[in-house]
């Protein structure tokens, strides 16, 4: 009996989801890849259409048409590609849904159509999920364990891990041959994962690996590692031998060869058995472009459940003969390895080695020279006949010598390089050798030519390498024969022809300088007579009248009845660095010099300031009301500065209030200061305004102290009508506090002092009222580096609302909490009417 599809709770339910999800085939295919992540059975991205060339043809234009038309095939074939990928998957689940509610093809799909609509999810995400449902296999487990450890189990990793694993499982069951399976596990399942590139190796019984398929990778460099011998340390074999794998979060650090070493040298790697039924067929390798930290367990199980995938087709795979090229040897060839065993230098001759389609791919090596040396020590029978990527698989790395050996054979530029470190794998272990490398083209072959240095060698070209950079000079004297022993760099510091006679130590004080001779004479009596080493510094006369500074260190040799008959020594240059003694002592007498100018001037600046503005002043008397004034200086001398204040009765019985800041520190801002005040203090007088006062300061500023420029504020206070008009000149506005509120005036318009030759400023009148206090400062008071002057100005009324009872207390209060760490100048002047 048939159950009620419209009534019947399936077999395989899916909880309703929360967030909406478009059932229908997108209308623009680029914008659905981004929304689905990649996930199969959306729009898989496809090689743009280059229409460079139409971009700005007018749309109905031949060529705009034309455009119009590639673009919508475009579209066409790319959702055709999307529904084909998950049309697999989507009859397979019908199929589930035919033998598990035993009805027709056409109720399944209806039955799979509502099961989609109610879950709210895509036809193929429920499909997967049917499948995996039924199955209970490998996938559907990792699957589950990968959704038991998201903490968003609705979110969108939930059908991309699942649709992921499930697509590409039935593009290699579909796969027509290992290229295709590998093109369907990197585009199905990893290239979601940040993978650029796949690669499946068939293990042989004999412990080499042949590459089945790759994805991702150019096609000359699959065909270059289609075969990798036994017992060649790679990527590949370092995860056919770990049971865990092999992660390498840099494949450069690791210095492993592998495929596509030089298309992603820094990205990281993954190697992971491929193994079905105990035993292991191959090796899973996967690429990524950058550097990565290890995968989380979960996507790790994801690539494990690939590579057990790739086991099963491994399993059957047979490996195709490559026809191996005819034993023949060309007139050139056989030259050339004449050539070759007639140098008493290791030498290789090579020939290219070509693919089906004729492209190059490696170096076989024809012949080996009788006096090759192999780096590892292997014998030439070993060498001869195998390919140069076979035999040394680290040419390809660092050294870079197989490109070199390519780059000459596509040139024919000779190439020569010493101290080339070249390096040979022997059961696993890389064995180096440093050699001077020569590659040269001869018709189709190359000469590929090794010096390698051996370690007494490399010691004594060391060695004379640092006495050549330390300008050190070796010599041993035997005196009993008189026979004397330089080397090369000492005849250089005397000055002398390597064919003249080395000098002798008792000659030493006539090649010296006269006023040395005290020291020389000490010198040879500690080596000669008290046998003990010495050492000396002395002033060298050369022949060329050049006068060189020495250091001359020296040892007595003694025999076995402890008699001396030799010294031996070394002698260096070091002329640089006495001239840069010198020049350092002449250097900290200078600086002493300008530290001690430098204090001077600041004493002065200071004595300057304090005398125009002592910190202390006495108050000044005015009827009805409060005047009080506080100058804190700057607690370093060299910072001192231009902060200025003032507080007076003009003749006109008004009472000029005003603070400034002249830009910059030491004397000259201290200077400027003193201009500007006394300046204001003659311009006041004339009776004119408070703005037309900054006016006139502005001309000084900019025309008679040198162009410098300052901040200013100015006020004249009424006594009688109590009202205070003031400007300001790029200054802080002043601050009021009436009763239990403290708040800034209006930010006036006024540009700085000395800024322009002439300017305009902004004049305001406000109205005092008893008790009020007004308070007028310099930015030393509120400045801070770390905030800004909106949060320091917030900080200053707080501390201004709450003050004492009298005015000095109040200012007095204010310097205690003041936040600045600018260690600057600070002027504050505050009014309070009684």
């Amino acid at each position: 009996m048939k159950p009620d599809n419209d009534t019947a709770q399936p077999p395989f339910s899916r909880p309703r989801s929360t967030r909406p999800v478009n059932i229908q085939p997108p209308a623009d295919p680029d914008t659905a890849l981004d929304a689905s992540n990649g996930v199969p059975g959306q729009p898989a991205p496809l090689p743009p259409v280059d229409v460079a060339a139409v971009a700005d043809a007018p749309a109905n234009s031949p060529v705009g048409r034309l455009a119009a038309t590639v673009e919508r095939l475009r579209r066409e074939v790319r959702t055709a590609q999307a529904e084909a990928e998950g049309r697999a998957l989507i009859e397979l689940a019908k199929g589930i849904l035919v033998e598990r509610l035993g009805c027709g093809p056409a109720q399944a799909a209806r039955q799979l159509a509502e099961l989609t609509e109610q879950a709210q999810v895509t036809p193929l995400e429920l499909a997967v999920d049917v499948i995996n449902q039924a199955a209970r296999d490998r996938v559907a487990e990792v699957t589950e364990a990968f959704l038991s450890t998201t903490a968003d189990p609705g979110g969108p990793d939930e059908d991309s891990a699942a649709v992921r694993l499930r697509a590409a499982e039935s593009g290699v069951l579909a796969a027509h041959d290992t290229e295709a399976m590998a093109a369907s596990l990197l585009e199905h399942a990893l290239r979601p994962l940040g993978a650029v590139a796949v690669a499946i190796w068939a293990a042989g019984s004999d412990g080499s690996l042949t590459l089945a398929g790759s994805a991702g990778f150019a096609p000359a460099e699959a065909a270059r590692w289609c075969y990798v011998p036994p017992d060649v340390a790679t990527v590949a074999r370092r995860g056919l031998t770990e049971p865990d794998g092999q992660w390498l979060p840099s494949l450069a650090e690791s210095g492993l060869p592998t495929i596509g070493r030089r298309e992603y040298a820094d990205g990281a790697r993954i190697a992971v058995p491929a193994g079905a039924g105990g035993r292991i067929h191959g090796v899973l390798e996967i690429a990524w472009p950058k550097p990565e930290e290890p995968l989380p367990r979960p996507v790790l199980r994801q690539v494990e459940t690939l590579a057990e995938l790739c086991a099963h087709t491994l399993d059957d795979f047979v490996p195709s003969a490559v026809p191996r090229p005819e034993s023949r040897v060309m007139p050139d060839v056989a030259e050339l390895m004449d050539l070759a065993d007639g140098l008493h230098d290791p030498a290789l001759v090579l020939v290219p080695h070509l693919d089906d389609a004729g492209l190059l791919v490696d170096f076989r090596i024809q012949h080996v020279n009788s006096r090759f040396l192999d780096p590892a020590g292997r014998p030439r029978a070993v060498i001869g006949g195998a390919l140069l990527l076979e035999a040394y698989p680290m040419s390809a790395g660092t050294s870079e010598l197989f490109q070199r050996v390519e780059r000459v054979y596509a040139t024919g530029e000779p190439f020569r390089a010493q101290r080339v470190r070249l390096t040979a794998l022997v059961d696993q272990v890389p064995l180096s050798a440093v050699a001077d490398i020569s590659i040269s083209r001869h018709g189709s072959s190359l000469l590929l030519i090794w010096r390698i240095e051996d370690e007494t060698a490399r010691l004594a070209s060391l060695l004379q390498h640092a006495q050549r950079l330390g300008r050190i000079g070796g010599f041993e004297e035997n005196l009993l024969t008189g026979e004397i022993t330089w080397n090369g760099q000492l005849f250089s510091l005397y000055g002398r022809p390597a064919t003249s006679s080395p000098v002798a130590l008792e000659e030493l004080p006539a090649y010296s300088h006269p006023d040395d001779a005290v020291q020389i004479g000490r010198f040879l009596r500690t080596l000669l007579h008290h046998r003990r080493p010495a050492s000396a510094a002395f002033r060298l006369q050369r022949p060329d009248g050049v006068s060189r500074h020495m250091r001359l260190v020296a040892e007595p040799v003694l025999d076995t009845d402890g008699q001396l008959f030799g010294v031996r020594g070394a002698y260096q240059d070091i002329s640089a660095q006495h001239w840069t003694e010198v020049a350092l002592a002449a250097t900290r007498d200078q600086l002493a010099h300008t530290e001690q100018q430098a204090a001077e001037r600041n004493r002065l600046a200071l004595q300057l300031q304090h005398a125009i503005m002592p910190p202390a002043q006495a108050p000044l008397r005015v009827p009805s009301l409060q005047v009080a004034v506080r100058y804190r200086p700057a607690e370093t001398e060299h910072l001192v500065g231009g902060d200025w204040y003032d507080a007076v009765v003009l003749p006109s019985g008004l009472i000029l209030l005003c603070v400034g800041d002249v830009a910059g520190h030491g004397i000259e801002a201290a200077t400027s200061m003193v201009v500007l005040r006394n300046a204001l203090r003659g311009l006041a007088v004339t009776g004119a305004g408070p703005a037309q006062l900054l006016s006139w300061l502005n001309i000084v500023a900019h025309h008679l102290t040198g162009a410098v420029t300052a901040t200013a504020v100015c006020g004249l206070y009424d006594g009688e009508s109590r009202t205070l008009r003031w400007a300001r000149a790029g200054h802080l506005p002043p601050v009021l506090v009436r009763g239990q509120e403290a708040t800034p005036l209006p930010t006036l318009s006024g540009l700085l002092l000395g800024a322009l030759p002439e300017a305009v400023y902004e004049e305001t009148e406000l109205s005092l009222a008893a008790g009020d206090t007004l308070l007028m400062y310099t930015d030393g008071l509120i400045e801070r580096r770390d905030r800004s002057v909106e949060e320091s100005l917030t900080h200053l009324l707080h501390t201004a609302r709450s003050g004492p009872r009298t005015l000095d207390q109040q200012l007095d209060r204010l310097l205690t909490y003041s936040r600045s760490d600018t260690d600057d100048d600070t002027c504050i002047v505050g009014i309070r009417v009684d």
